[in-house]
């Protein structure tokens, strides 16, 4: 033990850590300046307690941290981690439906008295963990590009952990879990020719069950979702109703503009901007510190994606690949839809924004990949050391 803790420290990606600090912290001062106010007019609660809840959530990542950092990621291999994993997510991401507490629209929460998670974000988790080391076995018995045996049954696993999540309505989460996979399959070495099989069978079983879509519609294709497809389309049309959030992130935006009007000094966030606190806290960070907070988030962000991508290009072993692929992947992907929506890009999906939006799923679970990373990072420099 004292000698991988030796062995551990002095392969430790200190910048990929001290980067990710970094953004929480900063995530921590812009919550509790983005939410004062409407902490107080709209819920009534003190200044800092959105702060203050963020704080604890930060306290409960450490260890989460801690416990991804330092767990070898080839454990994550084993048939009986494999089947706790998937058994707890299905177990969440079904019993959201008929135990959920239903926000905006989505039934996607699980409340339990003062604990409040979020099934879908730790889908995002274990599908990265679960494809890398169901992928990473079929490449050490040399099945990987038999489609029945080593595609067809995760690939199944995915459909359904997708369907469940997109009928929460949760349309964000089931577009980042399916772009996520699709990175680690890019990044398993599976060959060309069993993509275009794979793809064939995906497209038959699309057209199949497009019948079935098409009746239950109304399931996914709430009202809602139709203001908010509308709001995306013409946001001043609908600045009153739908496109009032966005309007409003366009004006805090706009106002911002290269300098900032200093911290705290947010004119949207005064009950203009509603939840600023959440998925459009750069709307806050670009109109208090302009230019120089945004390059902040999306070059520490940036940072973050980057590394992880080349950890997996430096791997030897391919369940490192995949899952230094997917975690960067996952981060990066997330970050272009919450900054889409901001932007007006894409439809707005509630997605928050990493390391820096408020929520404790996000951020604790955010927490628990950046570990996994760092430890894939430790076991990469070990291994290229050695060679």
């Amino acid at each position: 033990m004292h000698t991988y803790l030796k062995r551990y420290m002095q392969h430790f990606d200190y910048p990929l850590f001290i980067t990710f600090v970094g953004l929480c912290l900063f995530g921590l001062v812009m919550i509790y300046s983005a939410s004062m106010v409407w902490a107080m007019n709209v819920y009534d609660y003190a200044p800092d307690h959105f702060y203050k809840r963020q704080l604890l959530n930060l306290g409960v990542s450490i260890p989460v941290f801690l416990l991804g950092a330092f767990i070898p990621y080839k454990h994550y291999r084993r048939k009986s981690m494999m089947g706790l994993m998937l058994l707890v997510m299905f177990t969440l991401l079904f019993g959201v439906h008929f135990i959920g507490d239903e926000v905006n629209g989505a039934k996607s929460w699980i409340v339990l008295g003062p604990l409040r998670l979020q099934p879908s974000e730790l889908a995002k988790i274990i599908m990265i963990l679960y494809f890398s080391a169901v992928f990473a076995n079929k490449e050490s018995k040399g099945t990987l590009n038999q489609l029945n045996e080593s595609i067809y049954p995760p690939i199944a696993v995915l459909l359904l952990a997708f369907f469940s999540v997109f009928t929460e309505v949760d349309l964000g989460s089931a577009g980042i879990i399916l772009f996520v996979t699709l990175s680690i399959l890019l990044a398993s070495g599976i060959k060309g020719k069993t993509f275009a099989k794979l793809f064939g069978v995906i497209f038959a079983l699309i057209a199949v069950a497009s019948p079935i879509l098409y009746l239950i519609r109304d399931t996914f294709i709430t009202e809602k979702r139709i203001e908010r497809l509308e709001a995306f389309l013409h946001p001043f049309d609908y600045a009153q109703s739908s496109g009032f959030q966005i309007v409003n992130g366009y004006l805090a935006i706009g106002a911002g503009g290269l300098k900032g009007l200093g911290l705290g000094q947010s004119v949207q966030k005064l009950g203009y901007l509603p939840e600023p606190q959440t998925d459009f806290i750069m709307a806050i960070i670009a109109e208090e510190l302009g230019l120089a907070g945004t390059l902040i988030v999306i070059g520490g962000i940036g940072f973050i994606v980057l590394r992880a991508l080349s950890i997996a290009m430096k791997a030897k072993d391919t369940q490192a690949r995949m899952i230094a692929a997917g975690i960067g992947s996952l981060i990066g992907f997330q970050t272009f839809i919450n900054l889409g929506g901001l932007l007006g890009l894409i439809p707005l999906t509630g997605v928050p924004l990493p390391f820096i939006s408020y929520g404790g799923t996000s951020v604790v679970l955010l927490s628990l990949a950046m570990g996994i990373l760092i430890n894939v990072a430790m076991f990469v420099k070990v291994e290229n050391s050695r060679s």
